[in-house]
C-alpha cells in the first residue's frame, strides 16, 4: 500500500468509527469490507457497489462517505430510494448519525421549495429522492444544477434497477440512467438482494470500473421454517396459535391486498394486537402502523410487500409469509427483515398451491407484449392522451397498460407530461431475446422456491445458493436440518380452526356499483344500475375454498353449504335494506345454469317471486381486456325480455359469480329502465 493510500484508509476508517460510534455506540466496530467501501467510494468519480445482508450496515457505508465528503468541503449526497419507509426511516439514521437530511418526495409537495432554498444554501447533507421524482418538472429542472454539486450518489435498493431483479422498476431505471451520467460525482449502489445475474447487470450499468463488494448472505440468528400441507383455513388458524409463542413483534406478510384485510380482521377477532399495512393504505396510516411495530405496540403487521426494503426495525422477532413470494430474492428479503439485532428470530413460510396463479400473473404483468406496444404507439399517434383514453381506445387492462408505459418511457418511447401520455417518435423496438430469457428466468424462480417449500435441503443454503452467495453451507437450525417445526406444527388448535370457520363465514364482502360508462359504448355518463352488492365470498377465500372448488367443477350441482351461506348474507344484509325486493331475477351469462338454481332456491326460501326475464345471445364477453370492449360486447349480448313485467319495487339479481361487475352493471341498468326502483346484487363468489 502506498503513503496516499494508507493516508486515504485512515481517512476513511476515522470517518467510519464516527458514524458507527453515533448510530451504535462508542464501542462498535466496523465490520469486514465496511472501511474499504468507504475509501473506494471517496476516489474520485467512482462507481461502487456493495452486495451484503440485511443488518450488515450498508446505510453506515455512506453516511460515513458522506461525512467524510462533506467535510472536504464537497457537495451534499444524493440517496435514490424507493420506498416512502425507507426514506423516513433513512432521514433519522441520517440525523443521528449527525447529518443534516431532507427529502422530496410526493406526501411533501409544500415543503420543496424550503428543501430548494437549503441546497442553494449548502445546509443540507444528504437529499433523498423517490424515483418518480424525474417526472416531476419542478425537480426535473433542478436536477441538472444539483448534479453539478453532489458529491455523492447512492443508488439504494439498487436491484430494483436491474430487468432481471425481483421488484424492477421502470422509473427507478430511468432516473438512475440520468444520475449515472454525471462526471464528476461517485456513485454508491447497495442491495442486500442480487444474486449473480443481478450483481453483473447492475456493475454493467455503473461502468466498467465497478468495484464490487459482496459477502455472505447468511444469518446466523434466523432460523427458517417451513409448515407444509396447511389448508388456507389451517393457516389461518396456524397464525392465531403462533402468535401466542412467536417471539417479540414481527410482520405476517400475504400476497394480496384482500388477504392483509381479512386475516388482520380475523386476528383481531381472536385478541391479537395486530395492523394490516398494504399498498392501499394511505400514507399517514403506514407511517403510524410503521411506529406501533417499531415501538413494540402490535404483536404483528399483516402486510404485502409494500412493508418490505429499507424498514428498519433491528429486533424484529419473526416474519411468517402465508403464501409463498414467486422468487427466492424476494423471499429472502422480506425474510430478512428479522432477527438483525437479536440473537434469534423465526422466518416460517405457510406455502399453498393457490401461490402460483398469483406468481403467474406478476410474472408477466412485468414483460411487454410487441403487439399491445404497437397497439398503444397507434393510439396515441401524434397527440397527447390520457391514460383512461388509451385504455379505452386499446382494451388493454389498467394496470398492465400502466406497467406498459413505464417500460417504454425507459426506452424513451413515450414520455408523459402531467396525467397525458405522448409518442416521442423513437420507434419501439421489442428486444425478444431479452424478454424470453427474463420469462425463462421468472419460470426457473418460481421452481427454486417450488423445492424450497417441498424441502429441498437446508433452507438457509437454498437461499445461499439461489442467491449466488460465494459460500452456502447448512445452517443446522432450520426445521429441514432439525426436523423441528416452530409451534403449532403440522396441527393448529381445533378452537382456532372453528373460530377461523366462522368468522370467514360470517364475513360480509361488498360489491362496489360502477359509477361512470366508459367511454365508445351506447350509454353515456353516470350509471343508473344496481345500488348495493353482496358477495358470499370473495377470491381464494378460506373459508369457502372446498365449496367453491366443488362450484367450479360442477356448476349446476350447488354445494349446500353455499346456498346456506347466500341466506344468512341476504339476512345480515337484508337489516340494512330501505325495502324488501318484490322478485328475484338471475343474472344473465352464457351457461345461466348456476344463477338460476341459487334463484330459484333463494325466491323459494324467502317466499319472492322468480322472473327468469333474461337472455344471452352470442358468445361470453372478452376477458382480461378493458372495460369499453366488455361493455360494447354485454349490451349487444344481454337482452330483457319484451313482455316483462316486473313488479313495481326493488329488484334482487343474484349470480353464482361476479368478476368484472359490468354484467350486473348492464342488466341492472336494463331493469331500471324497465322500471325497477332498486336494484340489489348477491353474488356467491366476488372473483378479483
Amino acid at each position: 500500500m502506498t503513503t496516499t493510500d494508507r493516508v486515504q484508509s485512515e481517512f476513511a476508517e476515522r470517518h467510519m468509527h464516527t458514524i458507527l460510534a453515533r448510530l451504535a455506540g462508542p464501542s462498535a466496530v466496523p465490520r469486514v469490507d465496511q472501511v474499504d467501501a468507504v475509501h473506494a467510494v471517496l476516489q474520485p468519480a467512482s462507481r461502487v457497489l456493495v452486495v451484503q445482508a440485511t443488518g450488515w450496515g450498508k446505510s453506515a457505508v455512506y453516511w460515513a462517505a458522506t461525512h467524510a465528503i462533506r467535510s472536504t468541503g464537497a457537495g451534499p449526497t444524493l440517496v435514490v430510494s424507493p420506498l416512502l419507509a425507507l426514506m423516513r426511516d433513512q432521514v433519522s439514521a441520517a440525523e443521528r448519525a449527525g447529518l443534516k437530511a431532507a427529502t422530496v418526495n410526493s406526501t411533501n409537495i409544500d415543503d420543496w421549495d424550503e428543501v430548494f432554498q437549503q441546497l442553494d444554501a449548502d445546509a443540507i447533507d444528504v437529499l433523498l429522492v423517490s424515483p418518480e421524482r424525474l417526472g416531476n418538472p419542478r425537480f426535473a429542472a433542478r436536477l441538472g444544477a444539483l448534479l453539478a454539486r453532489v458529491g455523492l450518489i447512492v443508488i439504494d435498493e439498487a436491484h430494483c434497477i436491474s430487468d432481471w431483479g425481483f421488484d424492477f422498476r421502470p422509473d427507478y431505471q430511468r432516473l438512475a440512467r440520468a444520475l449515472l451520467s454525471t462526471p464528476t460525482a461517485s456513485v454508491l449502489a447497495t442491495t442486500a438482494t442480487a444474486n449473480e445475474r443481478v450483481t453483473l447487470d447492475i456493475g454493467k450499468q455503473l461502468g466498467a470500473n465497478t468495484v464490487t463488494f459482496r459477502g455472505t448472505l447468511a444469518r446466523t440468528s434466523l432460523t427458517l421454517s417451513v409448515v407444509p400441507g396447511l389448508s388456507p383455513l389451517q393457516r389461518y388458524a396456524w397464525i392465531a396459535d403462533a402468535l401466542e409463542q412467536l417471539p417479540g413483534s414481527g410482520i405476517v406478510y400475504v400476497l394480496t391486498v384482500s388477504e392483509a384485510e381479512r386475516l388482520t380482521a380475523f386476528l383481531r377477532s381472536c385478541g391479537h394486537g395486530v395492523d394490516a399495512y398494504s399498498g392501499q393504505t394511505d400514507a399517514d396510516m403506514r407511517l403510524k402502523v410503521e411506529d406501533r411495530l417499531r415501538h413494540n405496540q402490535v404483536k404483528a403487521v399483516v402486510a404485502t410487500s409494500a412493508l418490505g426494503m429499507g424498514y428498519d426495525k433491528p429486533d424484529l422477532g419473526f416474519c411468517v409469509h402465508v403464501g409463498s413470494p414467486s422468487t427466492p430474492v424476494a423471499y429472502y428479503q422480506q425474510v430478512g427483515r428479522a432477527g438483525r439485532a437479536v440473537a434469534h428470530a423465526e422466518g416460517v413460510l405457510l406455502p399453498s398451491d393457490a401461490d402460483e396463479r398469483i406468481w403467474e400473473y406478476f410474472a408477466t404483468a412485468s414483460i411487454p407484449d410487441p403487439q399491445t406496444a404497437a397497439k398503444v404507439l397507434q393510439s396515441l399517434g401524434g397527440d397527447e392522451r390520457s391514460l383512461i383514453e388509451i385504455e379505452a381506445d386499446t382494451g388493454v387492462r389498467r394496470g398492465r397498460l400502466e406497467a406498459l408505459l413505464k417500460i417504454l418511457a425507459v426506452e424513451g418511447v413515450v414520455d408523459k407530461d402531467g396525467s397525458a401520455w405522448r409518442a416521442t417518435g423513437v420507434p419501439y423496438e421489442h428486444d425478444t431475446a431479452k424478454w424470453t430469457a427474463l420469462a425463462q428466468v421468472r419460470q426457473q424462480e418460481a421452481g427454486i422456491m417450488r423445492q424450497y417449500a417441498q424441502g429441498a435441503g437446508c433452507l438457509m443454503a437454498y437461499l445461499q445458493t439461489a442467491l449466488d452467495d460465494p459460500s452456502p453451507a447448512p445452517c443446522g437450525r432450520c426445521s429441514v436440518c432439525t426436523g423441528h417445526l416452530p409451534f403449532p406444527g403440522l396441527a393448529p388448535s381445533q378452537e382456532k380452526l372453528i373460530a377461523a370457520r366462522n368468522f370467514l363465514r360470517g364475513m360480509d364482502v361488498d360489491i362496489e356499483p360502477r359509477k361512470r360508462w366508459p367511454s365508445g359504448v351506447g350509454r353515456k355518463g353516470a350509471i343508473r344500475g344496481f345500488d348495493l352488492g353482496r358477495a358470499v365470498a370473495f377470491a381464494d377465500d378460506p373459508g369457502w375454498v372446498a365449496e367453491l372448488q366443488a362450484l367450479r367443477l360442477a356448476p349446476g350441482d350447488m354445494p349446500p353449504d353455499l346456498l346456506a351461506g347466500a341466506l344468512a348474507t341476504l339476512g345480515r344484509w337484508a337489516k340494512t335494506w330501505p325495502a324488501r325486493p318484490v322478485c328475484v331475477v338471475p343474472l344473465p351469462a352464457p351457461d345461466m345454469t348456476a344463477n338460476r338454481v341459487l334463484a330459484e332456491h333463494i325466491a323459494r326460501k324467502g317466499r319472492l317471486p322468480l322472473h327468469d326475464v333474461f337472455s344471452w345471445r352470442g358468445e361470453s364477453a372478452p376477458d382480461n381486456t378493458a372495460s369499453t370492449p366488455v361493455v360494447s360486447h354485454l349490451e349487444s349480448a344481454i337482452s330483457l325480455a319484451s313482455g316483462a313485467d316486473l313488479p313495481a319495487g326493488p329488484v334482487l339479481l343474484v349470480a353464482s359469480t361476479v368478476r368484472t361487475r359490468w354484467a350486473a352493471t348492464v342488466a341492472a341498468a336494463l331493469l331500471r329502465e324497465q322500471g325497477a326502483s332498486q336494484v340489489l346484487v348477491l353474488a356467491l363468489h366476488l372473483q378479483p
